[in-house]
């Protein structure tokens, strides 16, 4: 079911398959979302719950026993149900049932509500855990931009700014999707600016990082200034994806707690790098806001 939001001229499309917003467009109705072309990525802006990135050979261990799950998890292709709707807002729910429970073998409450601004959308996921035993889980967004975002514009004509100067460096990925324990490739060096090009993309697939001093990020072109700002101070990673060798139109902006396996991880889901865990009837939110610029 596809659910329209508005707020004053702006518009928004959610989605309850995957529960995630499809679509968002200004006053002067451009869409700023990417379409989920499949001849680059048919995603647009996918829920990454339980897990965010890859396992290490695709298995978990969870009090004991292996458990099995695909990349990213299971919210992203589970039809949510509709808790609460306004005219600018929703609220969708997620909950267990036996085949989540064959892959993740806990209950719990995964509520998303999307919130459409003046001038952006804002949204929040709160878990809950209903069971009886402390729930362990990793979430993330995965929500990917139009770039360029207008006619006559190039991917290269854009850049990434973040809110104060950084040095950092992106994490790693192995070509299995794993974090690498080695060293670092140099990203951020004394600088707050990324220029946009596919060559780095190319290269290292992602780019990852953990614990920046920047709380927020703009997506702009770099001749008008004009773009999108997201603020992420919930979330202590951030990555940047668009796909490898594929000179793909979008480019996606991702809030991360939790991220994929490392390479020489132990394998327990407790053990995964940010991983939350919530004791019973205890619940947990975070919220990442889009504005324009």
């Amino acid at each position: 079911m596809h659910i329209h939001l508005q707020n004053g001229p702006c518009t928004a499309e959610i989605d309850t398959l995957g529960g995630e917003l499809t679509s968002f467009r200004d006053g002067a109705g451009t869409e700023y979302i990417w379409g989920g072309d499949p001849a680059y990525w048919s995603g647009r802006n996918p829920i990454l719950f339980p897990i965010v990135g890859s396992l290490k050979d695709g298995r978990v261990r969870i009090l004991g026993r292996e458990y099995e799950m695909g990349r990213h998890g299971f919210a992203r292709r589970s039809q949510f149900t509709l808790a609460e709707q306004g005219e600018s807002y929703v609220v969708m729910e997620l909950r267990e049932s036996p085949d989540t429970l064959a892959r993740y073998p806990f209950p719990f409450l995964l509520r998303v509500r999307h919130e459409l601004l003046s001038d952006g959308f804002s949204t929040t996921f709160e878990v809950a855990n209903t069971g009886d035993a402390p729930l362990p889980f990793c979430i993330g967004a995965h929500t990917a931009f139009r770039c360029p975002m207008c006619d006559g514009q190039r991917f290269e004509d854009y850049a990434l700014v973040f809110d104060q100067t950084e040095d950092a460096l992106s994490l790693p990925l192995t070509p299995q999707g794993l974090i690498s324990t080695g060293a670092g490739i140099p990203i951020l060096q004394g600088a707050d600016t990324i220029p946009l090009s596919h060559q780095p993309f190319d290269q290292l697939d992602t780019l990852i990082f953990d614990s920046l001093r920047s709380t927020g990020v703009r997506l702009v072109h770099t001749g008008t200034g004009r773009g999108v700002h997201m603020e992420f101070k919930d979330f202590p990673m951030i990555a940047f994806w668009t796909p490898a060798h594929a000179n793909a139109p979008f480019l996606c902006l991702e809030p991360w707690y939790g991220c994929a396996a490392w390479d020489n991880e132990s394998g327990a889901f407790t053990d995964k790098p940010h991983c939350i865990t919530l004791p019973p009837e205890e619940r947990k939110a975070l919220t990442y806001t889009v504005h324009l610029v």
